[in-house]
């Protein structure tokens, strides 16, 4: 029996969206035990099950999750807003649009003559090759901030890569969208497709899509701030900031406005307003993401198709996909060098270009619309089987950038932080023991000396007996006369709860929050008798840990731009050349 014959293409959609789901876990689980991102997996799985695979999720099962992809758009599209603070822009702004442009104008110089001379080669068209080539130059410039951000998430990132990377791919739809808006023009002016609009009135609908959105996503913003004043309680915050995102994207789809720019615009106007308080909208949104992100980038492997490209139509993807490499790489580096920026944005920075998705695909299906069959068929194929290489490629690549620069884990949380670590990384190696036998004076001695709450009792073999807390030693001073006759063993009580020291922090955190507990006894159990003591794991030394490591981790990242200028600068005027970090 053949997969026709079983008519998959009528599954119901919520068994189409929960195996999208469960499958698409399993892959990036899969890919990251192979050190390889886990939006990758999401992509393959998605190829795996829908066109160019098993045919499991069909055109109108993509069409009808359509929503979806909006809603996950939107999202990433608030969050990247949510990096987009003013003093970055005060500090970098000239920097960083001097590399937008110098990256988007590169992949559009390099991409136009490449795919003409491959055209015209082939059709012996000047007109039509003129119009491909310049349509496909414009949409080159366009990054995908979903594959590439994603990947930033997951590895935790912050540092100057970072930080331009987040900038380029909120503005770079931008830019693609006025260079696509001006090339269709010209485009429809050398083949007389253009429908009499004039080149003036294509840039006048350009500059409303761009313009509109962000107006949108501003006023947006503000009155999202003002009920999250009001909304004390997590549920009601996210009921609240889910509903503003969909009122946006809502309005901007009914007034053809650019829906991602709508989202950033209203992410970056809520973090500007009040930045701390946003801290946790910000953090709510990230918790409630996941399974919309994993949905999409499964919807996105499913659309991909290569099929039904004509032979000649490979060369032409192979040279858009070069001179788009090549003016990624290139322009990165030439737009950070003018800029004066650090060597690591000019080496690594073009690594994190090469996603392409959303606003490229969206221009395509715009062109297939536009144009005549013979340049918006084209378009439309060469997007799509681009797309499926650069989606690929484009995440690892992002890792080994960062991974490179230095800027893995540097942007966690308490809770990323508590994940990393097990019990033996952060017990007290060390405690201050008491022997079973020691007098009652000894031992109110080391109490006096020391300033640890708890101190376990033990045998001449290491072996955990119990622990004296300094509150049961405050319940035996009323024994008058007694001291001489009382030895630690009979001040001790029975240990409340043990831990081994391969044990996970944060399940070791958990537990004694649970059970209201300071400490845990980290212990190697023994053949016979009471197991042996290893140290101590105490709740309020765990936390002191955990606060220095966040506080090392957020200085490292702010210094590590300056650092590297002054290294930069230093080497310069020794004659030296400027290295990145190892």
């Amino acid at each position: 029996m053949t997969l026709a014959q079983l008519n998959i293409h009528h599954l119901p959609i919520l068994l189409i969206v929960g195996f999208a789901l469960f499958a698409g876990g399993l892959g990036a689980r899969l890919f990251q035990r192979l050190r390889i991102p886990q939006v990758v997996g999401y992509i393959i799985i998605g190829v795996i099950l829908g066109r160019s695979g098993f045919g499991l999720v069909s055109d109108e099962a993509i069409a009808q999750m359509r929503l979806f992809n909006l809603v996950a758009l939107g999202m990433i599209g608030f969050m990247i807003g949510g990096e987009l603070r003013l003093d970055v822009f005060r500090r970098h702004g000239r920097r960083l649009m001097t590399i937008l442009l110098a990256e988007g104008l590169s992949a559009f110089v390099l991409v136009s003559p490449l795919t003409f001379g491959v055209t015209f080669l082939f059709t012996r068209d000047l007109a039509v090759s003129s119009a491909l080539g310049i349509v496909l130059g414009a949409i080159s410039s366009a990054t995908a901030p979903a594959a590439t951000v994603d990947v930033l998430w997951e590895y935790k990132t912050r540092g100057p890569v970072t930080t331009a990377v987040f900038a380029i791919v909120a503005l770079d739809d931008g830019l693609a969208l006025v260079l696509y808006g001006m090339a269709s023009s010209v485009a429809g002016l050398l083949i007389g497709s253009n429908g009499g609009r004039s080149l003036a009135e294509s840039l006048g609908w350009t500059a409303w899509e761009l313009l509109g959105a962000v107006l949108l996503g501003v006023i947006g913003g503000f009155v999202l701030n003002s009920v999250l004043r009001l909304a004390r309680d997590h549920d009601k915050a996210l009921t609240f900031i889910l509903g503003a995102l969909v009122v946006v994207l809502g309005v901007a789809m009914a007034a053809a406005l650019d829906v991602i720019l709508a989202a950033m615009a209203l992410g970056m106007t809520v973090v500007n307003l009040a930045p701390r308080r946003t801290r946790e909208t910000f953090n709510i949104v990230e918790r409630f993401a996941p399974p919309i992100y994993v949905l999409f980038f499964v919807i996105v492997g499913a659309r991909l198709s290569v099929g039904d490209m004509k032979g000649w139509m490979w060369a032409l993807a192979a040279a858009y996909v070069l001179g788009r490499t090549g003016g990624k790489m290139l322009g990165a580096y030439l737009g950070a060098r003018w800029a004066g920026a650090a060597e690591t944005l000019r080496q690594y920075l073009g690594l994190c270009l090469f996603s392409q998705a959303g606003v490229a695909i969206g221009l395509a299906i715009m062109a297939s619309e536009t144009f005549p069959p013979a340049i918006g068929n084209a378009v439309a194929l060469i997007v799509t089987a681009t797309t499926f290489l650069v989606q690929l490629v484009g995440p690892p690549c992002v890792k080994v950038a960062v991974s490179r620069a230095g800027e893995v884990g540097m942007n966690v949380t308490r809770e990323n932080l508590v994940k990393l670590y097990n019990v033996g990384n952060v017990m007290s190696r060390e405690p201050v023991c008491i022997t079973e036998n020691a007098p009652y004076h000894n031992v109110c001695l080391k109490v006096r000396e020391t300033d640890a709450t708890v101190y376990p009792v033990v045998d001449a073999e290491q072996r955990l007996l119990g622990v004296v807390t300094v509150d049961g030693l405050k319940a035996s001073l009323g024994r008058d006369g007694m001291a001489d006759l009382v030895v630690a063993s009979d001040l001790m009580q029975p240990v409340d709860d043990t831990v081994a020291a391969d044990t996970p922090l944060a399940n070791a955190m958990q537990r004694m929050s649970e059970r209201e507990l300071d400490y845990l006894a980290v212990i190697e159990p023994t053949d016979d008798g009471p197991p042996r003591l290893l140290g101590l794991l105490e709740r309020r030394a765990a936390d002191r840990f955990l606060s220095r490591e966040l506080l090392r981790r957020e200085e490292a990242a702010v210094d590590q731009e300056q650092s590297q200028l002054l290294r930069d600068a230093i080497r310069r005027k020794s004659g030296r050349k400027p290295r990145a970090p190892s």
